[in-house]
């Protein structure tokens, strides 16, 4: 109340003293008017220059004054000599107050003490048409009558200041009342503190801040926005336009006042985060308030984290990408994509020559650019496929020598890297290519080749930190790399002892017409295989199997199944005792696997064997866990062979069983294994359809059929091993076929000789008449002598001359060595030295005695000398 009282006091003193002043000022203002009024009013200057001037200016001035409402006009010569005046005695008498600023021409007031007491008065010259000042007119007022007018506003003014006091006095209580209850009762010294609090706070923050009004004027701006925002020490009550140094974008997004959340500005070479919003609840115009925070370090942070982000994403991605495939170049390749652009322009991969083919390089091999990719295709770097001999002087040849990475920062400041080709390195350097890092492939202690990295499109060069990367990136693919050429040498070892194992050729047989196919397996040799093997009696054995696994184990247990094969082939056995030798087999070699190297032994094979004979058209077949036969007729229709389906080899303890069936001459039996029907993307059920469909035409022979069946199912990238063989059936008719029953005593001999001797010359095969006479006479005895009935014989003509004797006695024959004093005992001998092949099949009738003897004209054969067998010279 008491500032109130004192703010009223002060108002009071305030006004009396203003109005004294206005007043003042008006008598002035008045005074000066009427003085040039006068001064230029018509007729005075012709007056001033009668005799007697104050006979005419006296009346006119005392008029004029009453009129104007002044103390006094009065006008004076050059000199100050008075011509009127309101007191006629002051006429002729010099003027009281300055004269010399209005003698040159100017107006003049001042206040002066002069005849009427204290006199406000002006003073203005008479100038004639020339400009020569020749008389001057003073008016004014006397002080008293102007401090009667303020006399007389006092009661006024005083009635005014106890109205405003009373309002004042009431306001300041509703105020009062009004501040205690929002400033809850906090004292002024609370408040200041508050204050001081504040503004301490304001100025400190490491934000600035930053206060507009609605009409464009920044109001306040904290030490860290001048700072931020580089504003000058006056920059607050200036209009935001106005300011000095402050970002054009900066002072449009203030001078908008909209709402802004979090967005970014550049202040110089600052990086700014401003928020702002409106001041006015509701967001109505009249002013903004924002904030501003400097982002840049947190934006050199940022990048930094970014780049480090991407570098490991790099890492991340090249661990997945790179290594799809276990094939060297592949891996090449794919390094080289991985690398760019992401970190690199251009990537090149030179690799030493003998890691292409599986091998560990030595020191000094030469390296083949294996895989190229950039930005650009026109690149002048080395192409794919060259064969590069590094000199020592270059970061190639250095790299590889030592497994440590180079780093080229400036290929046109780099003479060693330029003497490896002069006139390419311009080309590159000029391409644009200006820095390289070259990294070798280090796996397990071995260099395998050199990773190039070339920039061209950045202007910085590559940099230490990009050198730490490039050797990790290489580190990972290197293994990869490793990997991939282990599995390169060891497959193929693994298809050369495959290969090696499989037929390279098919036998001369004459029951089938055989077509065949066989593929290894990309991504890893498997232990598929497939044979023809010619059987006594024309006939022949189909064979198809698979090893489970992959690689050199499995392949060299192919091998020994393959053998196996042949050898119980060759002692004739029917198809279901084969399958259960070769079960025993199996088991014995999964046994020694396990003792021996501990790996692990075959978890188990399938095999189909199918034996055809032409001569009787039928074919016995058995299975071991194998995809049974398709069969073609010869009218096309393609069905799936019915067999019992034995267990896969090696798991034992169940028999097979063998099927037999009738087949028409022409017939196409088709053996194959499931690499060729199955697929990772496909069933077997769908894959056994396809090939249904790419068999069913009658009008084929082995070797389309078999490209048709390719065409079809044959996998772009087979995960196992495709084997296929498909046989045609032949006959082997009547003409070619000589059988006779022979009586069960040693007298029938004679009789089958002849009937034989005239077959053969039938045949036209007289010169092979005293062997095969001399064979059936030595079989069919022991027949007779040591077998039981019933005794048949049977002669077949086909690409040898086959001597069959037939009884029913198991007991096999054995070939002995008679001395000379023996009797007997020579029969056996003879029939092995007088034919190529002899050898004994069972059948469930009994067995059968064969021998085999080749053709007149076969390459090879020699002509049986009769009596080296014989105690006799010959003739």
């Amino acid at each position: 109340m008491t500032i109130v009282v004192l703010l009223a006091a002060g108002a009071l003193l305030a006004l009396v003293l203003q109005s004294r002043h206005d007043i003042d000022r008006e008598a002035r203002n008045r005074s000066v008017s009427v003085a040039e009024t006068f001064a230029h009013s018509l007729g005075l200057r012709e007056a001033l220059r009668t005799p007697d001037p104050s006979a005419i200016l006296q009346p006119l001035a005392e008029t004029t004054r009453k009129a104007a409402h002044v103390d006094f006009i009065v006008v004076m010569d050059t000199h100050g000599i008075r011509y009127s005046h309101p007191q006629p005695d002051r006429i002729g008498k010099r003027f009281v107050g300055t004269i010399e600023p209005s003698l040159a021409g100017r107006v003049h007031t001042e206040s002066v003490q002069g005849p009427l007491g204290k006199e406000i008065q002006a003073v203005v010259p008479v100038t004639a048409p020339d400009g020569r000042v020749v008389a001057l007119v003073s008016a004014g007022l006397t002080v008293k009558n102007v401090t009667g007018v303020v006399d007389r506003q006092l009661p006024v003014i005083l009635l005014s200041i106890a109205g405003a006091l009373a309002l004042a006095t009431v306001g300041t209580a509703l105020i009062s009342r009004r501040l205690r209850r929002q400033t809850h009762g906090l004292g002024t010294q609370e408040m200041t503190r508050m204050y001081e609090h504040h503004d301490a706070v304001l100025h400190a923050v490491r934000e600035g801040v930053v206060i507009t009004d609605g009409d464009g004027r920044l109001l306040l701006a904290n030490d860290e926005a001048a700072r931020l925002l580089g504003l000058p020490p006056d920059a607050e009550g200036r209009p935001i336009a106005d300011v000095p140094g402050l970002e054009r974008r900066m002072a449009d997004l203030l001078l908008s006042g909209r709402v802004a959340t979090d967005e970014v500005l550049e202040s110089g070479e600052r990086l700014l985060v401003v928020n702002q919003r409106h001041t006015h609840p509701g967001g109505k115009p009249g002013g903004a308030v924002a904030t501003i925070r400097d982002s840049t370090e947190m934006r050199v942070l940022t990048g930094r984290a970014d780049t480090a982000r991407r570098r490991l994403k790099l890492l991340y991605d090249a661990g997945g990408d790179i290594g799809t495939t276990l094939d060297v170049v592949r891996t090449s390749e794919e390094l080289a994509a991985v690398a760019v652009p992401r970190f690199a322009d251009y990537v090149t991969v030179d690799l030493a020559a003998p890691v292409l083919d599986g091998d560990e390089p030595g020191p000094g091999a030469d390296l083949r650019r294996t895989a190229v990719n950039g930005i650009r295709t026109d690149h002048p770097l080395y192409p794919r496929g060259r064969l590069i001999d590094f000199l020592p002087s270059t970061p190639q040849a250095r790299g590889y020598g030592t497994g440590e990475a180079e780093l080229v920062p400036d290929l046109a400041d780099a003479p060693g890297w330029e003497a490896q080709d002069p006139p390419r390195a311009r080309a590159i350097v000029d391409y644009g290519i200006h820095s390289l890092i070259a990294a070798p492939l280090k796996a397990r202690g071995v260099v395998l080749g050199v990773v190039n990295f070339w920039r061209s499109t950045k202007p910085e060069p590559f940099d230490e930190d990009d050198l730490f990367l490039a050797e990790e990136l290489v580190a990972r693919a290197a293994v990869s790399m490793d990997n991939a050429r282990r599995y390169t040498r060891e497959h193929a070892l693994a298809v050369t002892l495959q290969r090696s194992l499989l037929p390279r050729a098919l036998p001369e047989q004459s029951a089938v017409d055989v077509a065949h196919f066989y593929l290894p397996a990309q991504s890893g040799v498997g232990g598929d295989w497939f044979d023809v093997i010619p059987l006594p009696g024309s006939r022949v054995a189909l064979v198809v199997g698979d090893v489970v696994g992959h690689g050199l184990h499995a392949a060299a247990t192919m091998g020994r199944l393959r053998t196996a094969v042949h050898n119980f082939a060759s002692l004739d056995l029917p198809p279901d005792e084969i399958l259960a030798r070769l079960d025993d087999l199996v088991q014995r070699i999964d046994h020694d696997g396990e003792v021996d190297d501990g790996a692990g032994g075959v978890i188990g094979a399938t095999c189909l064997y199918a034996v055809y004979d032409p001569v009787s058209h039928s074919c016995t077949m058995a299975r071991a866990g194998h995809l049974p036969p398709m069969l073609v007729a010869p009218d096309g229709t393609t069905s799936i062979m019915e067999l019992p389906a034995g267990p896969p080899l090696g798991l034992g303890g169940m028999p097979f069983e063998t099927a037999e069936l009738a087949l028409a001459e022409g017939s196409q039996l088709v053996l194959y294994t499931d690499g060729l029907v199955e697929e990772r993307n496909r069933d077997i059920g769908e894959g056994l359809e396809l090939l249904r469909a790419a068999l069913s035409r009658p009008d084929r022979n082995p070797e389309e059929s078999c490209r048709a069946v390719l065409d079809m199912l044959l996998p772009v990238r087979p995960t196992d091993d495709v084997a296929l063989l498909i046989a045609r059936t032949r006959t082997l008719g009547p003409d070619r076929v000589a059988q006779w029953d022979v009586a069960f005593q040693p007298s029938a001999v004679s009789a089958v000789r002849n009937a034989a001797s005239r077959k053969l010359d039938e045949w036209g095969l007289p010169e092979l008449g005293f062997a095969t006479e001399l064979i059936l006479s030595e079989l069919i005895t022991n027949a007779v002598r040591h077998g039981r009935a019933p005794v048949r014989v049977r002669l077949l003509h086909d690409h040898t001359l086959t001597c069959e004797v037939w009884d029913g006695s198991s007991t096999a024959p054995h070939l002995r060595y008679a001395a000379t004093t023996d009797e007997g005992g020579r029969g056996l001998f003879l029939v092995a030295q007088l034919s190529e092949h002899w050898g004994t099949r069972y059948t469930p009738e009994g067995k059968v005695i064969w021998a085999q003897q080749a053709l007149p004209g076969t390459p090879g054969r020699t002509e049986p000398a009769v009596w080296d067998f014989m105690d006799a010279e010959p003739l």
